[in-house]
């Protein structure tokens, strides 16, 4: 599957919506199926102002199958790390991207699809990065937690077709 049919605004029936109004950060969403092949999460939001950094984690129990922190200030630098935690023990960060889309004081619309072999991420319409899965058993991550400068705006989970 190609993240660019996912980029559409066309809600499919059977998506998860949570009204737009802002929601309370932390924020924490249960996914009761876990993740799976065609599962879309699209979050809108803005960064605070002066924000330093945010965190969107997909956890399954105390392992962290995905962590996307947008820093704007890592030792002097605008950088997103991935990683995952698993069994106590943080993977090998990923930080390499020529791009960061993040504007403080700017909204934005942060779309994550699960597929098969990794998570693709996109921001503001446009393909940033793919995460391989470090965590296989995608049915077992059941939680989505967003966190730190942000004001969260809405939360969708869809099935694309």
């Amino acid at each position: 599957m190609d993240l660019s049919d996912a980029l559409g605004d066309s809600a499919t029936p059977g998506q998860q919506q949570v009204p737009s109004v802002p929601l309370t950060v932390p924020y924490d969403l249960k996914l009761p199926r876990g993740v799976y092949n065609k599962m879309l999460i699209t979050i809108n939001g803005e960064i605070k102002p002066n924000g330093k950094k945010f965190t969107v984690n997909l956890t399954r129990g105390n392992d962290i199958a995905l962590h996307f922190n947008p820093r704007f200030d890592d030792c002097g630098k605008k950088t997103i790390v991935r990683n995952s935690l698993v069994r106590g023990k943080w993977g090998k960060e990923e930080r390499e991207l020529s791009n960061f889309p993040f504007v403080q004081g700017k909204s934005f619309e942060l779309k994550i699809l699960c597929t098969d072999d990794e998570f693709k991420v996109a921001v503001n319409k446009s393909h940033l990065l793919a995460f391989k899965h470090r965590v296989t058993e995608l049915n077992m991550i059941t939680d989505l937690g967003i966190y730190d400068d942000i004001t969260l705006s809405s939360v969708a989970v869809e099935t694309l077709p």
